[in-house]
């Protein structure tokens, strides 16, 4: 098989999740396919759990990182939506069947057959293994999405994932309707984010955390309305029955029945953290009630780039740390405390130069 343009990535050979340099090829363009230089690239929970294998599912060596802002530095002929020179993002998929009910819907995120941008298997151009973060990425057109023009491209990055993740369900579950309240569980990566895009909304927000000494930052730093803790039952009490809907962002156990009672009836709180030990969900915490608990996974092509827009008419980005590539595993290690605000972002070019 014909090798393409050479790349230069980090990857984790084993369990240990120990990241360091590796070199491959990406492979050759097809006629629909866009290469990119990476500049930035955001570090997720996803990949401290595929890196260190929690998940049963890692084909190393794994190249994480699924959070692109690049620029567009080769284009093969078919392509017509963009050109060299473009800023440009991908996000957690690279690839999908492009046929069944999900795809004809505009929601290539719950294909069957979806490629994730790391760790993925891409059956459609030979079966090569996909990987992430590295100097160049080449990427059918189809799945990459434009980043508007003043956006800041390191605090982009993340919006990739973390923002289209709590973006699509805000749209898909009417949480974007001003002077509706709000509450989102967790003010991590995905949480810091739901409160900008709610403020954005106008609607009021409502921080539920484990943690007092996060109060400061939502109110002051993010702008949420309220700060609310989760442990305390009088603030719990008080708080019942106020609220239209919740994103849960938090990928710990964490106990949900508390959560549901802030809704109004007929509210709906939506999970987009992924607990690896199953929640507990009592009939009688939501069916009195006619509240609902859904899931909510990435979002589309069509979401994300709808999101960029709309982040970009409002001059959103996450909160970010900066880094360079060798200190990445210093990253994970901090990422596996929380500590961390509230997304580690790779300055990519700036560590690796480029094979583009």
């Amino acid at each position: 098989m014909a090798e393409g343009k050479e790349a230069h990535g980090w990857a984790a050979r084993d369990v240990s999740g120990h990241l360091s340099p590796y070199h491959f090829s990406r492979r050759v363009p097809k006629d629909d396919d866009v290469t990119i230089k990476v500049l930035y690239c955001g570090i997720c929970h996803t990949d401290l759990h595929i890196i260190k294998n929690d998940w049963g599912n890692a084909m190393y060596p794994v190249v994480p990182g699924h959070e692109i802002v690049g620029v567009v530095t080769g284009v093969s002929g078919g392509v017509t939506r963009f050109k060299a020179g473009d800023t440009v993002g991908v996000g957690y998929f690279v690839g999908s069947c492009r046929s069944c009910d999900s795809c004809g819907k505009g929601n290539e995120n719950y294909c069957a057959g979806v490629v994730p941008t790391s760790n993925g298997v891409d059956h459609a151009h030979g079966g090569v293994p996909t990987r992430g973060f590295s100097d160049v990425i080449v990427v059918n057109e189809h799945y990459v999405v434009r980043v508007p023009d003043g956006l800041a491209l390191d605090r982009t990055a993340p919006l990739l994932c973390a923002g289209v993740t709590v973006y699509s369900p805000m749209m898909r579950h009417g949480l974007n309707e001003p002077g509706k309240h709000l509450g989102v569980v967790g003010l991590g990566g995905l949480g810091h984010v739901a409160v900008k895009f709610g403020k954005a909304f106008g609607m009021k927000v409502t921080v539920i955390s484990t943690s007092a000494s996060k109060r400061q930052e939502a109110i002051e730093n993010l702008g949420a309305d309220e700060f609310l803790i989760s442990r305390d039952p009088e603030q719990m009490k008080a708080a019942t029955g106020t609220m239209d809907g919740i994103i849960d962002t938090v990928s710990a156990w964490h106990p949900i029945t508390p959560l549901l009672a802030l809704l109004k009836p007929l509210g709906e709180m939506v999970i987009v953290g992924g607990p690896s030990k199953p929640l507990e969900l009592p009939a009688y915490a939501f069916v009195p009630g006619g509240k609902g608990v859904v899931g909510s996974n990435v979002g589309s092509v069509g979401d994300c780039q709808a999101m960029l827009e709309f982040a970009g008419k409002h001059g959103i980005g996450a909160e970010v740390e900066v880094i360079k590539m060798d200190y990445v595993n210093t990253a994970i290690e901090r990422l596996e405390k929380n500590d961390v605000r509230y997304r580690f972002v790779i300055d990519v070019a700036g560590s690796l130069g480029s094979a583009a």
